[in-house]
């Protein structure tokens, strides 16, 4: 079975029947012993009846006690080894299943790895949670055939054999039933792949809204919103259960041929059977021997049913996989060296330039219209930023992202141990967290934690508040200690005493390292080496605060309402009170 460090290798993305098979052939070894013991297995099975035909026509007929002591012995003997078969199958069966399971998964989260922030825009999280959860465990099952599957073709065959030595009539008929079964759930099948592929797609956009509204809900609480979308989703699931019945309908067709129509298909073999030991063509050793054949071929013929319900639900989970295995990552053409050290980002979009070793605010009305000149200049998507004399996509990906980090205010928090939440690369000691934890002001945070550093985070930091969120995110920001921070609103959330407490020990922390942040916030902004005020995406000035104050009426207008809501906010929450509460009452 794949370790946990393995290279899983690379999946054939052609199409969903490609991407199972690519899957057997990883495993050649176990795939060929799961087909050998099935094989071997089933065939044994089928040996019973023939052992016992000899011993009724060899001894009870015959009144040969001896000779009917030895073939049973003979059965028993054969039923142990056959036993024994069964259970190494089924072993082997468990780790084909399990390493097409585990090797499914690394290939899509290292695909998601690959793709990194072009991810969202290319998938929902719906798909990828769908993928994850339910078309990795319909693939590894659809791997069954390859034991069992292989070994019911062969026992077929076996019998058919067995069969024309008794009787041509009954080998014809069963050589010709199972076409004849295929003919019949042939269109079902197909049907069901087309059915099952639309309930998937539908419920990864449900499962992407369950994500929406788990993580909203204390949005949609203080907007009133709540009521809404739960209407949306309560509509959307009728939906998915509507199409999960037309799944079922025709799942429940295709099963219940897959019990009856072989039943039936046997009890013709059976009748004919006795109409021939009436008739004395075959003896009553070989009418037994028929009956216990028909025993043995009602598990293969209700499988190769089973097989194609289940082959079909595979292939329509490995083209949902492929098509994400499909998703290219944002081209990397870069092949000019990075700058050697500290050097000026210029964005001509925008006309932002960032001189390296100061602290430079972005300030706009749409707090959007900054934030995407951060992702220009953290390239995150098109770009004609440079850095230095060099074009910014012209360097390597890699080295930007090891020199220039973005932190969103709304970037994902991972669940876990906050100290294992806030790590980037290793886990920091304890003086770098004491650190980071300062220049956040997020030891508060830490105190507020039943066990400190080691208190469990749950995933999105749903466990803490907004405001706990937003500086936890900073912490990491600050311990990953980039050539280059560029921050969007990371104080957005902050109360007016927290939120300068950031701002002076930030640029403390910062001092001599290029750091660039989006905000509208005069405690932040007087803090700043440069200002920048964007009107409309682009550069309508800069320089210091105190001076864009005193000289743009329109920064005044933007940065004074900020102030004015601040002194509001600080009067309305009157002496003693805590000054860090959401609306909701949550500590943050």
């Amino acid at each position: 079975m794949i370790d946990a460090y393995e290279d899983p290798g690379t999946p054939d993305i052609r199409g969903g029947w490609h991407f199972l098979w690519w899957l057997v052939l990883r495993q050649p070894g176990r795939a060929v012993a799961g087909a050998l013991l099935g094989s071997v297995w089933m065939v044994l099975l089928a040996a019973q009846p023939y052992l016992m035909a000899r011993a009724v026509d060899d001894g009870l007929v015959p009144g040969r006690l001896g000779v009917l002591a030895g073939w049973a012995g003979t059965m028993f003997v054969l039923g142990s080894v056959n036993a024994w078969l069964s259970i190494m199958r089924h072993r082997t069966m468990t780790r084909v299943r399990m390493d097409a399971n585990f090797r499914t998964v690394k290939v899509v989260v290292g695909q998601v790895v690959r793709l990194g922030a072009v991810l969202p825009r290319r998938a929902g999280a719906g798909e990828v949670v769908t993928i994850g959860v339910g078309d990795v465990q319909t693939i590894a099952q659809a791997m069954t055939v390859v034991g069992p599957g292989v070994g019911s073709a062969v026992v077929y065959a076996v019998v058919a054999g067995l069969l024309l030595t008794i009787s041509v009539p009954l080998a014809a008929v069963v050589l010709l039933g199972l076409p004849v079964i295929a003919l019949v759930t042939g269109p079902l099948t197909l049907r069901l792949q087309g059915t099952e592929s639309g309930y998937r797609e539908r419920q990864g956009v449900l499962t992407a809204r369950i994500g929406d509204l788990a993580g909203g809900l204390r949005v949609l609480n203080g907007l009133g919103g709540k009521g809404l979308f739960a209407d949306a989703f309560r509509t959307d699931s009728r939906r998915l259960r509507a199409q999960g019945y037309r799944v079922g309908a025709v799942a429940s067709w295709v099963q219940a041929l897959g019990v009856g129509l072989p039943t039936l298909f046997l009890a013709v073999v059976t009748w004919l059977a006795a109409r021939l030991a009436a008739q004395g063509a075959v003896s009553i050793g070989e009418l037994v021997s028929v009956y216990g054949y028909v025993a043995v071929l009602v598990g293969p013929v209700a499988f190769f049913v089973e097989m194609s319900y289940q082959m079909n639900r595979g292939v329509v989970a490995a083209r949902r996989i492929v098509r994400l295995l499909r998703l290219e990552p944002a081209p990397d053409d870069g092949i000019h060296p990075a700058p050697e050290g500290p050097a000026e980002l210029h964005e001509p979009v925008s006309g932002v330039r960032v001189v390296p070793g100061r602290l430079t605010a972005l300030a706009a009305a749409r707090p959007a219209e900054a934030a995407a000149v951060v992702d220009r200049l953290g390239r995150f998507g098109p770009t004609d930023a440079t850095w230095g004399a060099v074009r910014l996509d012209a360097v390597p990906l890699d080295d930007v992202r090891r020199r220039i980090l973005v932190a969103d205010n709304e970037a994902d928090l991972f669940a876990g141990p906050l100290r294992e939440v806030v790590a980037t690369g290793h886990t920091p000691d304890e003086a770098a967290l004491a650190r980071a934890l300062y220049a956040a002001a997020a030891e508060d945070v830490v105190r507020a934690l039943p066990g400190g550093p080691e208190s469990t985070v749950a995933g999105q930091g749903r466990s803490l508040s907004g405001g706990q969120r937003q500086r936890v995110r900073l912490v990491r920001a600050l311990l990953a200690d980039p050539e280059v921070l560029l921050a969007v609103e990371p104080t957005s959330a902050l109360d007016a005493h927290t939120e300068a407490a950031v701002a002076r020990r930030l640029r403390a922390a910062r001092e001599g390292r290029t750091t660039v942040v989006t905000s509208t916030s005069p405690l932040l902004l007087d803090r700043a080496d440069t200002v920048v005020f964007l009107v409309d995406g682009k550069v309508a000035a800069s320089g210091p605060h105190r001076r864009l104050l005193a000289a743009e009426p329109g920064y005044r207008a933007l940065v004074a309402r900020d102030t004015e809501q601040d002194t509001a906010k600080d009067t309305e929450k009157g002496p003693g009170q805590d000054p860090e509460r959401d609306p909701e009452g949550a500590v943050r």
